[in-house]
């Protein structure tokens, strides 16, 4: 049987010192009224080793758009591995798939960059850490394809080439708009499942992303335009039962499928049943916390919220863990600064949650809380910026905010954002203080982590630096 190259991935997902996961894409493909049976399977092995383990498979079926989720255990520490993964067909069931004799199997050449390689997380806590961060990819694809823009996918192969200058990446965060199922928020909005299938198809299958995907771990999170734009402030009632559960299941194929948020089997397979979308996990120096400000808001007025109860209480309990590592938290829109007056978009972030935003900010204040970073996208510009407290000068809380890997209209300014000014709605006068400049160019952030300072670098999409690197010192 021979194994084919993947339509969409491999996609290396949450990854730890001893686990990983890979995602794939078949091909669905009818036999008479029937779909015929799809499997993918991966096998890997120590870098530069000859022998490679037994391969693991999964069918991949219709109902998840032929993909599937492999999870690699009983991995080294801080290990680089090569793996190979692809699918083929065949007329048995799963269970006579998984007892093939290996030499069936006719694995791609390796020459044609089918063999691919990633690397195992570290068990030392303390130990740096690099990342890169972005959010906002806009590509555009119309009619059939005949109107195509692919400068969403130029920027990661900047980021390759950072790779290759030999610049570690411990992980890729995608933390917003992946897809812009809204395209011109009017002119043609995804609706149907189909479309939205395609939609992250056509994305995740762009040559630089697959490559950078296929290497270093990614983790993703949405934000308003896997739905629609500002969602749900315009919902419909029949949007709730329409497009919502249809965006919500292609993103749960394409973007939450290789998260933390499933548990692992031991046949090497995924399972459970989601009940939220807000994840956490641990890296060397780092702790992650990938908030979803999205899905969960409330926008009545009896009660308006931006996360639940429940994700709240995880939050608070995380951030007062007491692991004395450097705590990043994603949420797709800024917690600060507040957007200057007037702005048609200010509903849509955290200044429109006061009560909520105000929790987070005096549990970090009361229980004296180090070392805490908001990591951000949305608003199509870049800067880092510092929540301060003038009775109080040693209280400081960072923010990161990276957008956009691509914009192709104009970018949000300086002017958009109220800097040196009380926070709206907040008891205490905490001022949002900009630290950096601000980038309104397509770009993307580096962010270099060790326990006592984080360091944030901007590229353009081209891959040339924006201004000097910014230290943000941790208190």
């Amino acid at each position: 049987m021979k194994i084919q190259v993947p339509t969409i991935g491999p996609i290396i997902g949450y990854t730890t010192p001893n686990q990983t996961r890979i995602f794939l894409r078949g091909k669905d493909e009818r036999q008479g009224t029937e779909f015929q049976r799809c499997f993918g399977a991966v096998r890997w092995r120590v870098a530069d080793s000859k022998d490679w383990t037994r391969p693991i498979f999964n069918k991949l079926s219709p109902n998840f758009d032929m993909t599937g989720v492999f999870v690699l255990d009983g991995l080294s520490p801080s290990t680089k591995y090569e793996y190979q993964a692809g699918w083929f067909y065949a007329d048995s069931e799963l269970e006579m798939v998984q007892i093939l004799d290996e030499r069936q199997l006719e694995w791609p050449d390796q020459t044609d960059g089918s063999q691919m390689s990633f690397r195992t997380s570290t068990l030392d806590i303390n130990v740096a850490r690099s990342y890169v961060v972005g959010s906002c990819r806009y590509l555009l694809r119309l009619f059939g394809g005949a109107w195509f823009d692919d400068r969403g996918d130029k920027v990661f192969r900047s980021i390759l080439q950072q790779i290759e200058e030999e610049l570690h990446i411990d992980a890729l965060l995608m933390i917003g708009d992946q897809i812009y199922a809204d395209d011109l928020n009017f002119v043609s909005p995804d609706t149907r499942l189909d479309q939205f299938l395609e939609r992250y198809r056509n994305v995740f299958s762009q040559e630089n992303i697959c490559k950078l995907m296929a290497q270093v771990p990614t983790y993703m999170i949405l934000d308003d335009h896997e739905i629609e734009d500002n969602w749900p402030s315009k919902a419909t009632k029949r949007d709730w039962v329409t497009l919502y559960p249809h965006a919500i299941h292609a993103y749960q194929i394409y973007q939450c499928s290789h998260s933390p948020l499933f548990s692992a089997r031991e046949d090497g397979r995924i399972d459970g049943t989601l009940s939220h979308f807000w994840y956490q996990f641990s890296d060397g120096c780092a702790d992650w916390f990938v908030m979803d400000s999205r899905t969960e808001r409330k926008l009545s007025k009896s009660g308006e919220r931006m996360i639940s109860d429940v994700q709240m209480a995880g939050l608070l309990n995380w951030l007062i863990d007491g692991s004395g590592r450097v705590k990043f938290v994603v949420t797709s829109v800024p917690v600060f600064p507040d957007l200057s007056e007037g702005s048609e978009d200010a509903g849509d972030k955290w200044g429109a949650f006061p009560m909520q935003r105000e929790a987070i900010v005096e549990h970090i204040y009361n229980n004296k809380i180090r070392k805490v970073v908001f990591v951000s996208g949305d608003v199509h510009c870049s800067f880092t910026s510092q929540l301060a407290l003038a009775s109080d000068p040693d209280f400081s809380v960072h923010s990161i905010i990276s957008s956009s890997f691509f914009w192709p209209y104009p970018h949000m300014t300086r002017s958009d954002f109220l800097f040196g000014e009380n926070l709206r709605g907040m008891h205490r006068k905490y001022t949002s203080e900009l630290t950096s400049p601000v980038y309104t160019a397509d770009n993307f952030a580096r962010i270099d982590a060790d326990l006592s300072e984080v360091r944030v670098t901007f590229y353009e999409r081209k891959g040339a630096q924006l201004g000097e690197m910014i230290r943000l010192p941790l208190k």
